[in-house]
């Protein structure tokens, strides 16, 4: 543990005010300034040139830069005329833009969204909070504006609904800045409707949508808020037991482990930044110096203050104790084997889901049956290995510069990607093993056929599917053992019956690098079949070399099962039976942890 000695505040902090100076400059160049346009008011948002009202790339997080800016006396915009006359306008565009019902629509796939109007009201109310402590009699206007947005949208929050889980504290979270602001029972009751249904996290720390690089940081600041602004502080615990889980996500340069997500930042690269916030906060009301360590981390990887439902430097000027490093700072551990969700009850959980009621079936989102799978995480030094089930990919692996970033399975058997379903831990490795069935059905029953059925017409859809009975059905079982090597690992794959199942194991490599060696064939721009040779791949100083490249059949791929874009695929043809062993050799190199 080391002692944190600043002389004069926060380093961090001085950089994120003179980042957020740049991104309201930015803001500022981008703000529609036609009176004639209906975007009058508003900043275009650079992807789509659109102006539009959400908490990511709308106008309420340049609202935020704004607004920071000018309540900071070390800002060079504080109390900027100028900056405030723009503020203003954006203050209007935004109240144009709220709809009748009080919410708004980000922009993408939601229209009148409750859950996307609590994460702007979640940035808005803090923004509002603190210009209202300026006491600066010209931000009145302002104030007003700000005041009559988040009035309005009251009755969205009272009676909205959601679509995911992290969606629900989302909008407690609003709910308590809305009683903050204007009182009464409502809020607190509405919020804890969606608290009554309970905490969707396992023991080792893991939210429902497994997203490390997005939503689970928004569940955790979220109910941060929420813990405070409803009196409710046992909301805190799933937040901690997910923020002392994230120690052991984390690869060497400090990317997020996203290669097992149920949502968008699936396989791709994210930072620690979302999480400064939780953490900064947890590590000061804890006095919890692992926790220091990892918001200090996160610090680091911030661009900018962020966007406006968790704009870090809106948060550091209503709390300026955060504006301090804390007194200790843990060092992150850097050599670990950890098992994640090894001792959750899942099965007990899936066999229950029949009794809920819903059949399988839930519009308009997903029923995350893959929460609570086991992942194991491993470090050695600037080495960072996760084994995953219940995704395609079942191996990952980051060796100083080189990102092996999915190994991963299909097959013609059940056309796709063959998931692990489970995972046992052995001496200097683990085994993971997949099930797919697959059968056939018979004639319905003919006491259970509908009228339709003797009709002129009998169309496929009305008849009784589920009364069907199963024949012939066939089981596909793969296993894969993973085991330490002393260069590296072992991939061991079996897989026996049925007979003459065409396979595809798929190694995906980041762009980055490039291949030296192996007899690679190519069927598409950075996707080639590997036949046999030792195969390397090579960025920077760092490699891995991987051998058991083989060509058991000739299809260059397999339906229904995508590979990632924006990678570098090599593909392994199998035929069952096949039991085949890959070694993959790492490079040399020094502990960067």
């Amino acid at each position: 543990m080391k002692q944190n000695d600043d002389l004069e505040g926060s380093t961090m902090y001085k950089q994120l005010v003179a980042r957020n100076d740049i991104a309201a400059e930015t803001g500022l160049s981008r703000q529609v300034l036609d009176p004639d346009s209906r975007y009058y008011g508003g900043t275009i948002d650079p992807g789509t040139g659109v102006a539009w009202v959400n908490h990511t790339t709308g106008t309420p997080t340049d609202m935020c830069y704004w607004g920071a800016a000018l309540a900071n006396p070390d800002s060079r915009y504080y109390r900027d005329g100028q900056l405030l006359d723009r503020l203003l306008l954006a203050t209007e565009f935004v109240l144009r833009a709220q709809h009748e019902d009080g919410s708004i629509s980000p922009g993408w796939t939601n229209y009148h969204s409750p859950p996307d109007t609590a994460f702007v009201v979640v940035g808005y109310a803090q923004l509002y909070r603190l210009l209202e402590q300026q006491a600066w009699l010209p931000l009145q206007p302002v104030l007003d504006n700000m005041r009559l947005f988040l009035k309005r949208t009251l009755p969205v929050m009272l009676t909205g609904g959601c679509h995911t889980p992290n969606h629900r504290w989302v909008l407690c979270a609003a709910l308590g800045f809305l009683y903050e602001l204007f009182g009464g029972d409502a809020a607190v009751q509405r919020a804890d409707q969606w608290l009554a249904e309970g905490m969707d996290i396992t023991p080792d720390g893991e939210w429902t949508e497994r997203s490390n690089g997005i939503y689970s940081a928004v569940s955790d600041i979220m109910l941060i808020h929420a813990a405070r602004l409803l009196g409710r502080p046992q909301l805190l615990e799933p937040v901690r037991r997910n923020l002392h889980m994230m120690v052991y996500l984390v690869h060497p340069t400090g990317e997020v482990v996203t290669d097992y997500s149920g949502r968008q930042d699936l396989g791709n690269v994210h930072d620690l930044s979302p999480y400064y916030l939780p953490y900064a906060i947890l590590a000061r009301s804890d006095k919890d110096a692992l926790f220091a360590g990892m918001a200090e981390r996160a610090g680091r990887a911030l661009a900018d203050p962020g966007v406006s439902s968790v704009n870090v430097l809106v948060r550091m000027l209503l709390e300026p104790e955060l504006q301090q490093p804390p007194e200790t700072v843990a060092a992150l551990p850097v050599n670990y084997e950890k098992i994640l969700n090894g001792d959750f009850l899942r099965h007990a959980y899936l066999q229950s889901m029949e009794s809920a009621g819903h059949q399988g079936r839930i519009l308009h989102s997903r029923l995350h049956t893959d929460f609570g799978a086991p992942v194991a995480r491993l470090r050695d030094g600037d080495t960072s290995v996760t084994l995953i089930t219940e995704t395609p990919s079942f191996f990952a692996l980051r060796h100083g510069a080189v990102r092996l970033l999915a190994v991963q399975l299909a097959s013609y058997f059940y056309p796709g990607f063959v998931p692990m379903q489970e995972m046992t831990r052995l001496p200097g490795g683990y085994r993971l093993a997949g099930e797919q069935k697959k059968g056939y059905y018979g004639p319905v029953e003919g006491a259970l056929l509908p009228p339709t059925a003797g009709a002129a017409v009998s169309p496929w859809y009305l008849l009784p599917h589920q009364s069907r009975p199963l024949t012939h059905e066939q089981t596909f079982r793969v296993e894969a053992e993973v085991q330490r090597a002393d260069s590296g690992w072992t991939i061991r794959l079996h897989g026996d019956e049925p007979g003459e199942v065409m396979a595809q194991l798929s190694f995906i490599f980041g762009r980055e690098g490039s291949f030296t060696s192996g007899e690679l064939k190519a069927i598409e721009e950075d996707c080639c079949l590997w036949s046999g040779g030792n195969l390397r791949y090579t960025c920077g100083d760092d490699w891995i070399e991987l051998t058991g490249g083989g060509q058991e059949h000739l299809a260059p791929a397999v339906r229904e099962a995508k590979l990632q874009n924006n990678c570098k695929a090599v593909l392994v043809n199998l035929m069952t039976p096949f039991d085949k062993t890959f070694t993959l050799s790492l490079s040399p190199s020094l502990l960067r942890g």
